[in-house]
């Protein structure tokens, strides 16, 4: 996950499949750039903690320089999970570049172009999510060189799949030819069947039906990934400051009986007041717990809640934890983003 610059899963695969399509000999479908529409007005930002802006929406990309905290920004789109935000700044590619988007906040209701989406379904763009950290190899499969690693949230252009789908090609500067391969397991995408099927030479076969991917009409849901994270050791921690950082936002994943079944995420207020989002999706509710410096509260947080005003102790130490519920009779999974900050 990208961090502010220092101061001194589960894959939802897409549902039912088109017929196999061909290529033309020599032909490649490309992704399209993550470029945002010129004809958008920029929206107004202000960063809440020192930040490094980068070529990509990627931990992975080149950093271009640092914006201080209290600094305006302007922003003139989003990438696909709304982690990062694509800004003008005159030392980037075309006068831009991109930013974590945690670390800037904007007026409330502020609607953000998502960068080289669909005009029709702004979901639809050949780029993935990154949901944890993962290797970029050479080839497609675990018995080919790393080439370096994407973090959480990171997001990737894809160029291509293998014959069955499990892997994925994506551009990768510091790749062979500026590309390399992750696990599809690992990724949020949609419209995997629209990528051309690559050889492991690099030879460009065409698009067919994957047959590692189910025909189905409802997403396949693959338990959330085991964190290891615990009340002792939160899976995110932030510490508010009056001039340093006033927002947490963190996408997670829980599920029983199989994956990770709770993560846990740590705050401490500065003031005596904070207002807490949770968005949920998935087969159920997530259930909260609140504790202050480890005991439990009759605070709650539940799905839809939106900026819910909480009443704090400035100084004290604050952990909320998320667990998927009890199975029923099949997996129980939930994607979430919650978000806590010290003003709306």
């Amino acid at each position: 996950m990208e961090e502010a610059a220092p101061t001194s899963s589960a894959l939802l695969i897409t549902a039912t499949l088109p017929s196999a399509l061909t290529l033309a000999p020599g032909e490649t479908a490309l992704p399209p750039p993550l470029r945002s529409q010129p004809t958008v007005p920029p929206v107004e930002g202000i960063t809440s903690a020192q930040v490094n802006v980068r070529a990509e929406p990627s931990t992975a990309s080149d950093i271009l320089g640092v914006i201080p905290a209290d600094t305006k920004v302007e922003i003139v789109g989003k990438d696909p999970g709304g982690n990062w935000f694509h800004i003008l700044y005159t030392n980037g590619v075309d006068g831009r570049g991109w930013v974590t988007a945690k670390y800037v906040t904007t007026a409330n209701g502020t609607e953000i172009l998502i960068v080289g989406s669909d005009e029709t379904n702004p979901k639809n763009s050949n780029v993935a999510i990154v949901q944890q950290q993962i290797n970029v190899r050479s080839g497609p499969g675990t018995s080919f060189n790393s080439l370096g690693t994407l973090n959480a949230q990171d997001v990737v252009n894809l160029i291509g799949r293998d014959s069955n789908g499990a892997w994925l090609q994506i551009e990768y500067s510091s790749g062979p030819d500026g590309k390399g391969w992750v696990n599809a397991a690992f990724l949020q995408a949609q419209g995997l069947e629209t990528l051309p099927i690559v050889m492991e030479s690099g030879e460009v076969i065409g698009t067919a039906t994957p047959t590692g991917i189910p025909l189905t009409s409802t997403p396949t849901i693959i338990p959330a990934w085991e964190d290891n994270d615990s009340q002792n050791n939160p899976i995110a921690r932030i510490l508010f400051e009056p001039l340093g950082t006033h927002a947490l936002i963190y996408t997670g994943e829980v599920s029983t009986p199989d994956g990770d079944s709770e993560d846990w995420i740590q705050f401490t207020p500065y003031d005596n007041l904070v207002f807490a989002s949770l968005e949920c999706d998935g087969s159920n509710s997530l259930q909260t717990n609140l504790l202050e410096d480890g005991q439990p509260t009759a605070l709650e947080l539940a799905c839809g809640d939106h900026m819910k005003n909480i009443d704090v102790k400035t100084g004290s130490v604050y952990l909320v934890q998320l667990r998927a519920p009890l199975p029923i009779d099949r997996l129980q999974y939930i994607h979430y983003t919650i978000t806590i900050q010290t003003s709306p």
